[in-house]
C-alpha cells in the first residue's frame, strides 16, 4: 500500500483524519495476504527506547517529531513494525529526502510490515545515484518471498512432455521432419500483415502437433511400471 502522509506543519485534525482513513483502508484487506505499507510518511522516527520493539535502533534521527510518533503509534496499534529503521547502514544510505540547498537531510520515507512477517524483509536502504527527478532518494527493500505449492494441484496436474528420445531413431526423426515441413509449407500462405502474437501461436501449435504425431509423449517410469504390472497380472 502506497502512502503519502500530511507534512509535519499540518494541523492535528488533518493528520488525525489521514490515519483514520489509512486504518479504514488497511482493515479492508483479508488477514492472509502480506501487507506492506510504504511511502512518504513525512515522519522523523527517533531512537527512543520505548519505541525500539517497533522501530529497532538504526534510525537516522535521535528524536521523533510529531509525525514520527504518529507512525510508531499507528504501527503499534496495527501490530506492524517499521523496517526502514532496523538495518545498519551509513547515514548517507538512510537519507530519503534532501533540502533544495542540500544542507538538510531527513529520513521521512518508511516501510512498514506486519510483525508476524517482518523477517521477510531482508534490507532497506536509499540509493542517492538514482535519478528520480525529485528531492527524495530511491528507497529499495530486499524481500524474501516464499511460494506455497498446492499439494492437491501437484497430484492432480500431470505435465505432458514429448518423447524427445525418439529423435535418435531414424524413422521417428524423418517422420518429425516431414510433419514440420508439411505444416510450415502451409504457413507460407499467411498474410504478410498478420498479427505477430497470432502468428507465433499458430507456429507453436504446429510444432506441438508435429511432435505429438511423430514422437508421442514421454511416459514416466511409474506409469510405465503400472502398465507392465497390469499386463502381468490381468484383472479378474
Amino acid at each position: 500500500m502506497n502512502v503519502h502522509a500530511p507534512t509535519e506543519d499540518k494541523i492535528d485534525d488533518i493528520k488525525d483524519r489521514f490515519y483514520e482513513e489509512l486504518e479504514h483502508v488497511l482493515d479492508k484487506f483479508p488477514n492472509y495476504p502480506r501487507k506492506i505499507l510504504l511511502g512518504e510518511f513525512n515522519a522523523k522516527v527517533g531512537r527512543e527506547d520505548i519505541f525500539k520493539p517497533t522501530i529497532g535502533n538504526e534510525s537516522l534521527h535521535e528524536i521523533s517529531n510529531d509525525n514520527g510518533v504518529r507512525v510508531v503509534n499507528f504501527a503499534t496499534s496495527k501490530n506492524l513494525t517499521v523496517k526502514s529503521t532496523m538495518f545498519p547502514h551509513r547515514n548517507i544510505q538512510k537519507f530519503t529526502w534532501t533540502s533544495p540547498d542540500a544542507k538538510i537531510h531527513n529520513q521521512i520515507d518508511h516501510i512498514l510490515i506486519e510483525r508476524r512477517r517482518h523477517s521477510s524483509i531482508l534490507d532497506v536502504r536509499s540509493f542517492r545515484a538514482a535519478d528520480c527527478d525529485t528531492d527524495h532518494y530511491l528507497v529499495v527493500e530486499k524481500v524474501r518471498e516464499k511460494l506455497a505449492v498446492s499439494k492437491k494441484t501437484t497430484h492432480r496436474v500431470h505435465m505432458e512432455r514429448f518423447n524427445l528420445k525418439k529423435l535418435n531413431e531414424v524413422e521417428s526423426k524423418e517422420q518429425y521432419c516431414s510433419e514440420i515441413s508439411n505444416r510450415f509449407t502451409a504457413l507460407e500462405n499467411f498474410e504478410a500483415k498478420v498479427d505477430v502474437n497470432k502468428a507465433w501461436g499458430t507456429i507453436k501449435e504446429n510444432i506441438k502437433m508435429s511432435a505429438k504425431e511423430s514422437l508421442g509423449y514421454y511416459e514416466p517410469k511409474k506409469h510405465k511400471a503400472q502398465k507392465e504390472a497390469r499386463k502381468d497380472y490381468p484383472m479378474r
